[in-house]
């Protein structure tokens, strides 16, 4: 579902972001890559949702090689992958669901069954009754929740999650994090970049582990299912 081979990520000013980086991830697995700050977590998920393309090596998401993908094509990729990062990126002048509905909108779903999706996505989340909100009446875990409802609206087979639980307090990060793990479950394949070593660890899924661009590790547990 998610395949490096021999990745490299060079930035113009000369900087190595990633370095001979390969794994693979099948369908409906998790897991997290930590490591220090700017050992290239975000950069590998900017390249899975092609925000940002490889200097060489193949980076292939849902069966696709992303680096044969012409720039009309990148958002039909994108729209198979949900994106859900720590600030949120939530719209202030638009309600919680019209923020939700935004990735529906985009891709033409029609009213009646945007409207279905919109709200199934929110209660799956607990936050149906606060569709009519503005994102400045909700608490730092609700923005986050309403994020990860926009991320998962069009029921994308990948969910890419970047540093979600930065901002939130131990217990509503691992509420946020048992979120992605019930995604999981549903046969969603998660891919989540945290420095949260404990709550990583308790989550006893899948870990890679970054250091200056490079994998050092690989952890996996024994049992790797839902």
């Amino acid at each position: 579902m998610i395949a490096f081979d021999r990745v490299g990520k060079r930035y113009p000013n000369g900087f190595d972001a990633l370095s001979e980086l390969s794994f693979a991830l099948d369908a409906g697995e998790m897991a997290f890559v930590t490591g220090h700050s700017g050992a290239g977590k975000s950069t590998l998920l900017r390249l899975v949702a092609l925000l940002e393309r490889p200097t060489r090596g193949q980076v292939t998401v849902n069966g696709r090689n992303l680096g044969a993908v012409r720039r009309r094509g990148i958002a039909r990729v994108r729209r198979g992958v949900g994106m859900v990062f720590q600030d949120h990126r939530l719209l202030l002048d638009r309600s919680v669901f019209d923020n939700v509905a935004l990735p529906l909108v985009i891709a033409g779903v029609p009213r009646e069954e945007m409207a279905k999706r919109v709200r199934a996505a929110l209660d799956k989340v607990g936050l149906l009754e606060r569709e009519k909100s503005a994102p400045s009446m909700l608490s730092a875990g609700e923005q986050q929740r309403v994020g990860i409802a926009r991320a998962i609206v069009a029921k994308p087979p990948v969910l890419i999650a970047d540093e979600p639980t930065g901002n939130l307090d131990p217990q509503l990060a691992a509420e946020i994090m048992g979120l992605f793990g019930e995604f999981q479950q549903v046969g969603t394949t998660v891919l989540v970049a945290s420095h949260d070593l404990p709550l990583v660890k308790r989550m006893g899924k899948r870990v890679l582990v970054l250091d200056h661009g490079r994998l050092i590790d690989d952890f996996q547990p024994r049992n790797t299912g839902p």
